[in-house]
């Protein structure tokens, strides 16, 4: 058996809206990275981007658990010695909601010049609004990244 290789005529590239507005961040940018990769679709291959366009909006309500928020930095380094910064991720929140959405779903994508192709294709807004509605998104529902409230069992 070959190896499919899709071709460019091949590849067809859907937009999609995602509202982030309650869903934890982390279990958002799984699903979104698998979307700008392309492994919903019968032509996916690791090598060739495949993906769809995604537009995250509301990504200043996008939650974290556990209190992340609180206890978990953001490092940043400037390239001198002693230049590394850090942020808790409640004043990231506050500051830059988009790149922190940003920056978790690159975390999940590659590592190479595919992966800085597929970057390219997300959208981030902090607001409701977003300047794509010529590309007629379909919305996309992620009920799995939904927020519950947990139920724990008491004395």
């Amino acid at each position: 058996m070959r190896t499919f290789s899709p071709k460019p005529s091949d590849i067809t590239r859907a937009w999609h809206v995602v509202d982030a507005d309650g869903l934890v961040l982390g279990r958002l940018s799984t699903e979104v990275a698998s979307i700008l990769r392309g492994k919903h679709k019968p032509i996916f291959a690791p090598h060739v981007d495949t993906g769809d366009h995604v537009i995250v909006i509301n990504a200043d309500k996008v939650v974290l658990t556990a209190g992340k928020a609180e206890t978990k930095l953001a490092y940043r380094h400037s390239g001198y010695p002693g230049g590394l910064r850090s942020t808790a991720y409640a004043d990231l929140m506050v500051e830059r909601a988009d790149e922190v959405v940003r920056n978790a779903i690159r975390g999940m994508l590659p590592r190479n010049r595919l992966g800085r192709q597929m970057i390219d294709k997300l959208k981030v807004y902090n607001g409701p609004e977003h300047p794509h509605a010529a590309q007629s998104p379909e919305p996309l529902e992620f009920p799995g990244a939904r927020r519950t409230a947990s139920v724990r069992g008491g004395a």
